[in-house]
């Protein structure tokens, strides 16, 4: 599948096949693209936890309005972000650069980042959402659906998580072999509603 038709065809499934299991193959594929996400600054402020314990997942369920997508796909991924990220040992983001640029990239991370905590968390998060949807166009390309989720109450599943102190949860996202066809699409914006030249029309 290319990438034209995989944004063309992915949808929010929410029914999956309960019975069905992604092999540890496809699992390590399917994180190795993941990962290959950009991020400002080449942080990678991204964390993701697979939840794989069945009890986990039904108490995370419990806290998410019962939505099934948690208990029935066969992939569980809450994807987090470290918010501290940028200050633990960034020289390693450009370790592969050459020294000078290694220097001037490290020195701007503290420069931009330092005592902003509001920029620390927006550019996880915008970090986080960009690796989710190259996870969802990942698995649909590799044959599977996905749902991206955020009904849940975030503080309970942090703590059956062990969210780690300066990590935040953004989203889940739910991967596995859809059983019944999404809704029709709710209604796309046209594109005069939603996409202008230079400045918002007056």
């Amino acid at each position: 599948m290319d990438i034209i038709e995989a944004i063309e065809t992915r949808r929010s499934v929410k029914a999956f096949d309960p019975r069905h299991r992604i092999s540890d193959e496809e699992t390590d594929r399917l994180m190795s693209l993941v990962l290959l996400s950009p991020t400002a600054f080449n942080i990678q402020h991204w964390r993701f936890v697979l939840v794989r314990d069945p009890a986990v997942r039904e108490a995370i369920r419990e806290v998410s309005w019962m939505q099934p997508q948690v208990t029935d796909a066969s992939l569980l991924v809450v994807v987090c972000a470290d918010v501290r990220a940028w200050e633990k040992a960034p020289e390693r983001y450009w370790r592969n650069a050459p020294e000078d640029v290694r220097e001037g990239v490290v020195a701007a991370i503290g420069e931009y980042y330092g005592n902003r905590p509001q920029v620390q968390r927006d550019e996880a998060m915008r970090s986080c959402g960009i690796a989710a949807q190259t996870l969802m166009l990942a698995a649909k390309g590799m044959g599977y659906d996905s749902c991206p989720m955020d009904l849940s109450d975030f503080d309970a599943v942090a703590r059956l998580i062990g969210l780690p102190e300066g990590h935040v949860i953004a989203l889940f996202v739910a991967v596995g072999k859809g059983i019944r066809d999404p809704w029709p699409r709710g209604g796309q914006l046209a594109q005069d509603e939603t996409v202008f030249v230079d400045r918002f029309p007056d």
